[in-house]
């Protein structure tokens, strides 16, 4: 992760990026890489969304708006001094209260609609 945000740094500040890249902006553009990455998906049937990594074009195309979501991830948790190995950690250890596997299993309903 260190390598990573290294050189996030570097390609930012060679550019003189930083002084655009404030938690607003940046969590306005991986909003809208994420809606990039939607709109790959969004007339597929579910059995094309699965093998979609078999199409060489779509398949590139779904790595570099994966990418595009991470660098910006990696740059607004960086700016904001969030560790994002420890907060998943912590997310992690809060979803498996939520989701505990005897109620959670086979069921896509939220933690509010299972059974307590």
């Amino acid at each position: 992760m260190e390598k990573m945000l290294k050189r996030q740094r570097a390609f930012a500040k060679a550019r003189d990026w930083d002084q655009f890249h404030t938690p607003k902006n940046l969590s306005m553009a991986l909003a809208a890489e994420a809606a990039e990455l939607l709109e790959i998906f969004q007339w597929l049937t579910e059995k094309q969304s699965k093998n979609i990594m078999r199409q060489n074009r779509q398949a590139e195309a779904v790595r570099h708006e994966l990418a595009d979501i991470f660098y910006y991830l990696l740059r607004i948790a960086d700016l904001l001094g969030v560790d994002l190995e420890t907060a998943f950690e912590e997310k992690m250890r809060l979803n498996e209260k939520k989701y505990p596997v005897e109620k959670a299993r086979g069921t896509a309903k939220k933690y509010t609609q299972l059974e307590r």
